[in-house]
Formats: C-alpha cells, sequence, structure tokens
C-alpha cells in the first residue's frame, strides 16, 4: 500500500509538472519563455527599381525586336526613362482613380508623340505593336528562324 501512494504521489507532482511546462493547451508556451530571445531575422525590403533600371532591363529585347541602332537606342532610351520616371511618381501621389486615369493617358500620349518623332515610321510601328503585344515581336524572319532553330 505504501508503495501504490508513492507511486501515485510521484505520478501527479510528474503530471502537474509537465503541464506547468507545456501550457494550457498540451503545447509549449513560448510567449511565457524564460528564455531570452535575440532579435527575430530582418527580412531585407529590396528597393524599388528606378526608371533607368526598368528601362534598361527591357532596352536588349526592344533592340532586339526593333533592330534598332545606336542612336535610336539612345533615343528609346531617354523618351522611356522620362516618362517612366513620371508614372513612378504618379503613382507616389496616389491620386483618385479617375485623376490618374487621365493622368497616366496623358502621359502615354506624349510618350506616343515623341517616340513618333524621335524614331523612324516602320520602327514607330513596330515599336507600337511590341507594345500592343506585351513584348512578343510579330517579325516573321526571326520567328521563323526560331522555329526552325527547335
Amino acid at each position: 500500500m505504501k508503495k501504490f501512494i508513492l507511486f501515485l504521489t510521484f505520478s501527479l507532482i510528474g503530471i502537474f509538472s509537465v503541464h506547468a511546462q507545456m501550457g494550457r493547451y498540451g503545447r509549449y508556451d513560448s510567449q511565457n519563455s524564460s528564455i531570452p530571445r535575440g532579435p527575430g531575422p530582418e527580412v531585407q525590403k529590396e528597393d524599388p527599381k528606378t526608371a533607368e533600371e526598368l528601362v534598361a532591363d527591357q532596352m536588349p529585347k526592344i533592340t532586339e525586336a526593333l533592330d534598332l541602332n545606336d542612336f535610336e537606342q539612345a533615343v528609346v532610351s531617354s523618351i522611356l526613362n522620362k516618362y517612366v520616371q513620371q508614372r513612378i511618381e504618379l503613382q507616389i501621389l496616389e491620386l483618385p482613380e479617375d485623376k490618374a486615369r487621365e493622368a497616366y493617358e496623358k502621359i502615354a500620349e506624349n510618350q506616343k508623340a515623341e517616340l513618333k518623332q524621335g524614331l523612324p515610321p516602320e520602327k514607330y510601328e513596330g515599336f507600337m505593336d511590341l507594345i500592343e503585344n506585351g513584348g512578343k515581336s510579330k517579325n516573321g524572319k526571326k520567328d521563323r528562324k526560331k522555329k526552325k532553330k527547335t
């Protein structure tokens, strides 16, 4: 009988001890931990790309699709830098939807006008097709070359 009472006592002490350590719901409660924690892992935010970086990323595709020479590349790059920067600034302003839409349309019109003045007509049309098709070239020669290679 003494062994049974002694066993029961130690069992109850053990159960209460485990319950106190594990918390109310049977899992370790990390908020009430006596172990000090260091700072958590720092999440590094990527800085948004500048207009120049965005245009520089797209220029090789544009140059290849339109077969631009160095002068035309410079013209397109400077025009796109200017208007991408204006779009970024417009996003920062957080205008109401209708005013923002009007401003974006005005920027697009001005960009088209400058590109039309700075590029030969056939390359301007090719650029507009490139924009409308989302970066897919309509140039049949290049498409045929790609098909023959595969």
